[in-house]
């Protein structure tokens, strides 16, 4: 469904991302796994048509992508929920719902009301709390509200930027939880972030960005069992599996049951 092809972007004069291919199909989680500054909120950032494309392409559903504007991709189902979901504090939980719906003009008061309900089955919590601020909501609870507020534009694939970050461990896991869930309503998802065990307990298939450049792929299984990405990636001297000490095992079977209640394995 999205695929990039020998993509490079950057800023300015300076190209951060370098020959890049991806692709994600509908119903997968695909994770991008890399340190901080590596080119992964870049990439997601290109593929939504904030940076420009400085060769090669992207394309959705076999149509070309880095021609049209942002407003364009998300009226042909690309939507990006942003790092640090960008709320609108003063403003109702409602009205930021709305604001996700921005671009598909001329919806009446009935069909939002409809893309409201189904945005908010997900994360039930919101609801009842339509008419409060969304300042009012924890760190977990906005992050619900960015993903719902993203699913108010009908996507078919969803650009997720650092979810997790600045969370409580306990909401983290919900919010990876929630992640998962939502592949089985069919969304093609691109997971950008720095928990790469978390991101890779649910993820289908995953890459690894290092400088701008992908040096790995696979599955999450593969992935998780290379020594060089579990010493990097995951703060272990072997790879996961490798049942080197009791700490390692523990931390491999809490892996493995993760991967598997998420039918990754």
């Amino acid at each position: 469904m999205l695929k990039a092809a020998n993509l490079c972007a950057g800023y300015g004069r300076d190209t951060v991302l370098r020959n890049i291919d991806l692709t994600v199909s509908p119903g997968e989680i695909v994770a991008l796994i890399g340190a901080n500054g590596a080119g992964k909120s870049t990439l997601v950032k290109t593929i939504a048509g904030l940076l420009p494309v400085r060769s090669g392409a992207i394309s959705f559903d076999g149509e070309r992508l880095d021609r049209l504007t942002p407003r364009e991709r998300v009226l042909r189902g690309i939507c990006l929920v942003p790092e640090g979901r960008q709320m609108f504090g003063g403003l109702t939980i409602e009205a930021n719902l709305r604001l996700g719906a921005y671009a598909r003009k001329g919806l009446g008061d009935a069909a939002l009301k409809d893309l409201m309900a189904d945005a908010c089955r997900p994360f039930p919590i919101l609801t009842p709390r339509l008419h409060e601020p969304a300042a009012n909501l924890s760190g977990g609870q906005q992050q619900m509200l960015a993903i719902a507020r993203g699913l108010m534009s009908s996507p078919k694939a969803l650009l997720l930027d650092e979810p997790s970050l600045g969370l409580a461990p306990t909401l983290v896991s919900e919010i990876f939880r929630l992640i998962a869930d939502l592949r089985s309503r069919g969304f093609a998802i691109l997971l950008s972030e720095q928990n790469a065990r978390q991101s890779l307990a649910i993820s289908d298939r995953a890459y690894v960005i290092e400088n701008g450049s992908i040096t790995a792929s696979g599955t999450a299984g593969e992935i998780l069992a290379s020594d060089e990405i579990a010493q990097k990636y995951l703060g272990v001297g072997h790879r996961v599996g490798d049942p080197t000490s009791a700490k390692q095992v523990a931390m491999t079977a809490r892996l493995r049951d993760i991967m598997a209640e998420n039918r990754v394995l």
